[in-house]
């Protein structure tokens, strides 16, 4: 109980910390209400956890075997999220109820983690941090998955309902882009490690 109580400690202080993932889901909050973003919401939760157990389970042995899949991975998600960041900056409040606005999908959720850059440190530290060698990899491995699971509920539905309950508050347009564009700049700032640590391995191999 007291090693579940660690991993579920370190799942929440992981999930509730400013991330791609809680920035769209409070932008889609603010843009799409809380209903028309349950799909999203839920394809975060799935998608996180089995992420953790695909790591825990033989992911990260792929990883080692071919380490050149890591950055292709990354520079994938890092194209998606200044996409994303672009889309969310550039859209205006007469936009966001027409048909060709659509918040994201439970699919599309589910597949991002695999390009979200933080939901790969989260998962590999997870996996290194919490399972040893003693006990059943494959039973410690749900144990942390779950445990990511159920921190997802509170955290993401935090950012979620901060969201919308913003959009109560930023009824007039300039508002409402101001927010949108902040919030598009910190989906920037937040992945600039990442850009940072793709740069200086590009160099390392050219030089």
């Amino acid at each position: 109980m007291e090693w579940y109580l660690a991993v579920l400690l370190f799942a929440v202080s992981s999930v509730i910390t400013p991330g791609p993932n809680n920035i769209m889901i409070m932008s889609s909050g603010l843009n799409f209400g809380i209903r028309r973003s349950i799909p999203h919401f839920l394809g975060i939760l799935v998608g996180l956890s089995l992420m953790v157990a695909s790591v825990g389970l033989g992911m990260a042995s792929l990883f080692k075997a071919a380490p050149q899949l890591h950055p292709v991975i990354q520079i994938v998600g890092v194209i998606y999220l200044l996409y994303f960041a672009w889309l969310v900056a550039t859209s205006e409040d007469s936009d966001i109820d027409t048909s060709c606005k659509k918040a994201i999908s439970f699919t599309q959720a589910v597949v991002f983690q695999w390009v979200n850059p933080k939901a790969w440190v989260i998962a590999t530290g997870a996996i290194a941090a919490f399972t040893t060698a003693e006990s059943q990899i494959a039973l410690q491995v749900t144990y942390i998955a779950s445990a990511f699971a159920l921190a997802s509920i509170p955290c993401l539905g935090t950012w979620l309902f901060c969201g919308s309950f913003l959009s109560r508050h930023l009824k007039q347009p300039k508002f409402r882009q101001f927010f949108n564009r902040t919030m598009a700049g910190l989906l920037v700032i937040s992945i600039v490690p990442i850009i940072v640590e793709l740069a200086i391995e590009f160099f390392k191999v050219i030089i």
